[in-house]
């Protein structure tokens, strides 16, 4: 823990081509810390970390010019390419966890309410370690983003993996977190089913979610799909149990199939099979292959694990 009265708080900011955005942020952000400051509830070393996730407009550009302006309260840091999201966010925990006594993690499009920063700060000096921000309802979204939402996360219960509803990647983290976090080394990343993990003193912070400020979304719902998936094969083997059982399950109905087939044959009561022999065909066909292809995710996600690559490379700080 760092040497000063109050705590030193570090926001942590990932950025991917938020040029358009960041002119509302870092206002609003820097507002937030400078009364938390003044009110004597956080360190005036207290400051503001962007991450540029090798962003393909001014976002870079900007970070600087704001850590020119501002310095000392605004810091960036440049990866060498685009990461994506979790690796950026993860960049910037650990290079904040050593430079203050409790970081938060927000995105910079400001849908997360960024008022709440308080009330996790106010959490934090009760002796919470590791505070979510939740939302608190999702009367807002589309009809299909809340009940896709909605069974995203009851997939998740069902495959065994411990995440808390409506939490996305909002949360404050004690350096004492952050250092168990740096602990877990796999390059599968996904934060929302780690940190639970981590356990220490936990408690909730719920908002209300706007719209973006400014910019679009950097996760359609391709990639939400893909960070679902991932999520999943980073902490279950369920979907391999699934299959192994589908599996027995078939070959019942294949027993009682087979017991059919030989009492018709004897009776002499065999007809033209061709309409349920292409149909078995084709069913057990699509079968193997998607168990081919689970099977082949897990190994993927074991061929990247044993290469023990860096998870990021830093380009430049400022």
């Amino acid at each position: 823990m760092l040497k000063t009265t109050e705590p030193v708080i570090a926001i942590v900011v990932p950025c991917y081509n938020e040029e358009s955005a960041l002119k509302h942020t870092m206002p609003e952000l820097l507002k937030i810390l400078s009364n938390l400051a003044e009110k004597g509830d956080i360190s005036e070393e207290s400051y503001i970390l962007c991450v540029d996730d090798g962003s393909r407009d001014a976002t870079w550009r900007d970070i600087c010019a704001l850590a020119s302006s501002y310095p000392g309260r605004v810091h960036g840091v440049a990866l060498a390419h685009n990461r994506g999201h979790q690796y950026a966010l993860l960049a910037g925990l650990m290079t904040a966890k050593e430079n203050c006594d409790a970081a938060i993690s927000i995105d910079a499009d400001l849908q997360d309410d960024p008022q709440a920063i308080v009330a996790m700060v106010k959490q934090f000096k009760a002796g919470s370690e590791i505070v979510y921000g939740v939302r608190r309802s999702r009367e807002t979204d589309t009809w299909f983003k809340r009940n896709s939402a909605r069974a995203f996360y009851k997939l998740q219960r069902a495959m065994g993996l411990e995440t808390v509803y409506d939490h996305a990647d909002y949360r404050l983290m004690s350096k004492r977190a952050l250092d168990i976090l740096s602990e877990y080394g796999e390059q599968n990343l996904f934060l929302r089913g780690i940190v639970p993990q981590i356990g220490l003193t936990t408690s909730i912070v719920y908002y209300d979610r706007a719209e973006r400020v400014a910019g679009e979304s950097k996760y359609p719902f391709k990639k939400m799909l893909a960070f679902s998936i991932d999520g999943i094969t980073s902490f279950s083997a369920k979907p391999m149990q699934w299959i192994f059982n589908i599996g027995i399950l078939i070959l019942a109905v294949d027993i009682i199939v087979a017991i059919y087939v030989l009492v018709s044959h004897f009776c002499g009561n065999t007809v033209s099979g061709w309409s349920s022999l292409m149909l078995s065909v084709w069913f057990l066909g699509s079968l193997i292959l998607i168990a081919i292809g689970v099977v082949g995710e897990y190994v993927g996600k074991m061929f990247m694990e044993v290469k023990h690559r860096p998870r990021y490379n830093i380009r430049d700080r400022v």
